[in-house]
């Protein structure tokens, strides 16, 4: 077995190859740029190698550099983790050249397939099923626009080199295409350093599902069953799962028998992910068609491995070295179910922005193991840590697993509630709110889903009368709490409140009386058995109302708290009577308008501005286009108005808020 391996990436998957290398007894070698210099994937390896300033161009994009790192350290192989450089066949080249081991499939594999238009022409030629389309390159928007004009509405454009949801435009009408073809080629230029775009038909009602292949360099190859990624946000994933809740036995093995005859088609070894969309309209479960194949470890994989009992990494190390496959397809069995979502530094409370920052708290929820449930975090970041521009916002993969589907969802939005976040964004409580979510949980669902279900965006998950009245109790509670304990700092905290167990509980504006008893308390009425672990100035608590268990998020203000549990962050303000009738008379403030500014949504590059001092703008109308995290977001006019300020300017970095141009 190799004795020291490289890992050519960072965050989270290079903590979780790390730790699988460990457990064999492989010493590890980390490379980083400068942002991530104290980063745990440093800390955890054995050895470290800076490669360069932060932007990936510069370090971890250095292909050379990482060659160079494994002859100084003595590192035989090299995993590549996903991104970056984990598909890119002359990495894989070079390190062969070098006589160092590729944790991966093949040179001619990563080659065939990491190009999505060959890849397609090598599958229908494999006997696997292929979305109707166009597979050559496309020079021009004209010619963009009378392909998709062929094969008819809704298309997808996508670059022929891209991955992750980047490089990626649906299109409903020409003028989408007109307007989003030149972008996609941009995006995948800046992505993936290729601006070649396909288009293919859109298939209506998709669901999003995908087969987990592994062979060894021996010749046999097994499929690993399914995973459901139909829970996607522009194309990115959000949320997976395995099994999927719509795949058959039949299917199943229809589904898992092509991918391995494409695998067969290239000579695959090691971990690979074939890739489809399925009709969810079509129930005989025989309307699935060929996307691409994913030459690497996928980020979803931990749920593959929680329902077959088997270390993905591991398994890509020992067929690295030359070892055969210890099971046959016979021996892959389902046990029970898994779900992962994925934790983003983002803000979904304003359009799923990125938030960028220091992580002033971090605090993920306990990790535990049984035979009945699984709470797993596969996470890269600590407590102090930077959440930075220059890569991808996720900050954790939170997975859990149980004998069902719904056991393995209701321990999700436990985890959520117990995982603690502070000092940048989080999509946490979205997550939650997806867990809950009755279609999400009878298993109808298709891409679409989120777009169809938050048309709006996102407010938060729906308040239900039971849920305020538990977090009136509890907050009710924690404050009698801190007010008993000011009875016993002398002098420090001032005057102690006013004794009592009565209490008014504001909730976003709506009231709540609530009356404190020994084990119990009465709210709105209506009394309720109330059992509270907390100490004075904990930021997580957890009680039982009425029998079940409640977990809070605590964060205090001056004059009031934000509790946050099962997907929706409420301002609660806890009263004396007399107090709440003062303040029932206060007149809120009236927030500023903003409708005369155009402003940055998020921080991030300023790479077009389409307008000029003195021009007068349409409703709908692009006005700017701003960069963050290698997508381009697209600014358009609120209203007819004219520009009577330019406050920003092409190329200039801007932070979230700041303003852009102001209108008359």
């Amino acid at each position: 077995m190799f004795k020291k391996i490289l890992i050519a990436n960072r965050g989270e998957i290079a903590c979780r190859v790390i730790r699988t290398a460990k457990k064999m007894g492989i010493k590890t070698v980390a490379v980083y740029s400068d942002a991530d210099a104290l980063s745990p994937h440093v800390k955890m390896a054995d050895e470290a190698v800076r490669l360069g300033p932060p932007p990936a161009a510069e370090s971890y994009l250095l292909a050379d550099a990482i060659v160079e790192a494994c002859k100084a350290t003595g590192a035989e192989a090299v995993h590549p983790g996903y991104g970056f450089l984990s598909e890119r066949q002359s990495f894989a080249k070079a390190l062969k050249d070098a006589g160092i081991a590729f944790i991966g499939p093949p040179v001619n594999a990563i080659a065939a397939m990491g190009d999505k238009i060959e890849s397609k022409k090598l599958a229908k030629q494999a006997g696997v099923n292929v979305v109707p389309g166009f597979l050559g390159e496309i020079a021009t928007t004209d010619d963009a626009v009378k392909i998709a004009n062929d094969i008819g509405y809704p298309v997808m454009m996508k670059a022929s080199a891209g991955g992750g949801g980047k490089g990626m435009r649906l299109a409903w009408s020409e003028q989408d295409v007109r307007e989003g073809f030149e972008a996609t080629k941009r995006e995948g230029l800046a992505s993936f350093g290729d601006d070649r775009v396909f288009i293919e038909k859109f298939i209506e009602s998709p669901r999003h599902i995908e087969i987990q292949v592994l062979g060894d360099q021996h010749g046999s190859i097994v499929y690993l069953n399914e995973r459901e990624c139909s829970i996607q946000r522009r194309h990115q994933k959000v949320v997976e799962e395995a099994p999927s809740p719509f795949v058959s036995p039949e299917m199943r093995k229809a589904m898992g028998e092509q991918a391995v005859a494409l695998a067969a088609a290239v000579g695959y070894y090691s971990a690979g992910t074939v890739e489809l969309i399925v009709s969810g309209a079509d129930t005989t479960g025989q309307s699935f068609y060929f996307l691409e194949m994913n030459t690497r470890l996928q980020v979803e994989h931990p749920v593959t491995e929680e329902i077959t009992g088997l270390d993905l990494v591991e398994q890509m190390i020992r067929v690295a070295y030359g070892e055969k496959l210890a099971f046959t397809q016979a021996d892959v069995g389902i046990n029970g179910w898994s779900v992962e979502t994925r934790v983003y530094a983002e803000d979904p409370y304003r359009n799923f922005l990125p938030s960028t920052g220091r992580l002033t708290r971090y605090n993920p929820p306990r990790e535990s193991r049984s035979d009945t449930a699984v709470v797993r975090v596969d996470t890269g970041v600590e407590e102090g840590g930077e959440v930075s521009m220059f890569y991808d916002p996720m900050i954790a993969k939170l997975v859990t697993w149980a004998p069902t589907r719904l056991e393995a969802i209701d321990l999700q939005i436990g985890a959520l509630d117990a995982y603690e976040i502070a000092g940048v964004g989080t999509n946490m409580d979205f997550l939650s709110a997806l867990s809950q979510h009755e279609r999400f949980r009878s298993g109808n669902i298709t891409t679409g889903f989120i777009a169809e279900e938050y048309p709006e965006g996102f407010h938060g998950a729906p308040e239900t009368n039971a849920n305020a009245q538990a977090v009136a109790a509890v907050a009710a509670a924690i404050t009698q709490a801190d007010s008993a304990r000011s009875l016993h700092v002398d002098g420090q905290l001032g005057t102690p409140l006013e004794a009592g167990s009565h209490w008014v509980v504001r909730i976003d504006g709506a009231e709540h009386e609530v009356e404190l008893e020994a084990d119990c308390a009465e709210v709105d009425g209506r009394s309720v058995s109330l059992t509270l672990g907390y100490r004075p100035g904990a930021t997580l608590v957890e009680a039982e109302v009425d029998g079940q268990p409640i977990t809070l998020r605590v964060a205090r203000k001056r004059n009031a708290m934000t509790i946050t549990t099962a997907g929706r962050a409420r301002v609660v303000q806890v009263m004396r009577p007399a107090v709440a009738a003062l303040r029932r008379h206060m007149i809120e403030k009236i927030p500023p308008d903003m409708s005369k500014f155009l402003v940055s949504p998020m921080p991030g590059l300023l790479t077009r501005l389409l307008v000029k001092l003195g021009d007068t703008v349409e409703a709908g109308q692009p006005l700017a286009t701003v960069e963050a995290m290698k997508m381009e977001n697209m600014l358009r006019a609120e209203k007819t108005a004219v520009v009577s300020k330019v406050a920003a300017g092409e190329g200039e970095s801007l932070a979230i808020d700041q303003v852009i141009l102001e209108f008359e």
